[in-house]
């Protein structure tokens, strides 16, 4: 039997709507254990010593992080920014300095996430319930382009400003949708997402782009209202839809308690084109200007028997069904 949407009329007119969904119960407490617990044995396995790399939604510059664009061929570690101390030492133990797990990189159409490097991950970022829900919302050949485990540790877990998942993953038509799962309960308190309902109908507001200035924001960014913004508490096992253009943030986690999540990103490859100028193609861009020639040539055929070895056309959730 194929895959069938599982959203409910009432649930896809609300999303329609708000720009969000809350779908309690999603994923079972026996998911949400085998992701965390998995999640501990890849940090028990991490060595904290051999990378430093922070990542930081108020500085976009650490983009250019090397380390950042490694992560394209391995699941990789990324620190809080207030977990070091002044002389670049820890101030707690690992698993509880990391901000986040995981990330992509997307060099002409060459994904590579969490999901794509252990089966845990992979099992529940393609279940048949998570290709159920984009067959409702209308996706004709949806592809993760973006898998990662939120930590948003006790007392350092830092905040994440305003924004719009199709300024960063941008097709055309803007197609992404964020699939968030709390892993654990997430309040006021410790960090839960807040939103401004309905923001998605007013279209996007800015692009993160590459060009021959960079990688930078094409529009300076809008003052928003904090009283426009309403939170979304869930409990875990709760999956939160986020539609591309809806405004969300998250503050900062002062509380002493955790609140772990896994996000997806997905978009759609049939009828979309994704962006030349999304900041993520800088990948080469950065080698490009920071290499000799023969160095350039020597990164350029790396990268491209790299993209011929893992197949560089990005496996659907599920086939085109019509």
């Amino acid at each position: 039997m194929g895959i069938i949407g599982t959203m409910t009329s009432d649930q896809l007119q609300f999303f329609n709507s708000q720009g969000y969904l809350v779908i309690e119960s999603f994923s079972s407490s026996e998911e949400v254990d085998a992701l965390r617990k998995r999640m501990d044995q890849l940090l028990d396995g991490f060595d904290s010593s051999s990378s430093a790399s922070i990542f930081s939604t108020k500085n976009q510059q650490r983009t250019s992080d090397e380390y950042f664009y490694e992560s394209a061929e391995k699941i990789s570690f990324f620190f809080e920014e207030k977990a070091f101390d002044d002389d670049g030492n820890l101030k707690q133990p690992k698993q509880l300095s990391i901000n986040k797990v995981g990330h992509e990189c997307n060099f002409m159409l060459f994904f590579v996430a969490l999901h794509d490097h252990d089966p845990i991950f992979k099992s529940v970022s393609c279940s048949d319930n998570m290709s159920g829900l984009l067959l409702s919302l209308g996706y004709k050949r949806p592809v993760i382009i973006q898998s990662m485990y939120i930590f948003k540790q006790p007392g350092i877990g830092g905040e994440v400003v305003p924004h719009q998942d199709n300024s960063f993953l941008y097709t055309d038509p803007p197609s992404c949708t964020g699939l968030w799962l709390a892993l654990e309960d997430a309040t006021t308190v410790n960090g839960c997402l807040w939103a401004i309902p309905g923001s998605h109908k007013d279209g996007l507001v800015r692009r993160f782009i590459r060009d021959d200035k960079g990688v930078h924001f094409d529009k300076p960014s809008p003052s928003y209202d904090q009283k426009d913004f309403v939170p979304v508490e869930v409990k875990a096992g709760s999956l939160v839809l986020i539609h591309g253009d809806l405004i969300h943030q998250s503050f900062e986690n002062q509380s002493s308690k955790s609140r772990h999540a896994y996000s997806l990103h997905v978009i759609d490859t049939e009828g979309c084109k994704w962006a030349a100028d999304n900041w993520s193609v800088h990948f080469f861009f950065v080698f490009r200007i920071s290499f000799s020639a023969n160095k350039r040539k020597q990164i350029r055929n790396n990268v491209l028997d790299f993209r011929i070895r893992r197949n560089v056309d990005p496996e659907p959730l599920y086939a085109d069904l019509n």
